[in-house]
């Protein structure tokens, strides 16, 4: 069983966690996988576009340029 430990201030407040690899690891791929899910939602929201291959990758260029 693995175990989190909790790092706290001088009034006994928890500010801190430290937890196994393992488990920190898990919560990365469930964190990511409800943003795939969110991204997936947004997307369905919007009103359905077809555009040529080309033109979509170029846009998927120009919004990754822009983060």
């Amino acid at each position: 069983m693995s175990s989190t430990t909790f790092i706290t201030d001088n009034k006994g407040r928890k500010i801190s966690a430290v937890l196994p690899i393992k488990k920190y690891e898990q919560l990365l791929e469930e964190l990511e996988e409800l943003e795939d899910i969110k991204a997936y939602d947004k997307a369905m929201k919007k009103k359905l576009e077809f555009v040529p291959l080309q033109q979509a990758f170029k846009e998927i260029d120009i919004s990754r340029k822009k983060k």
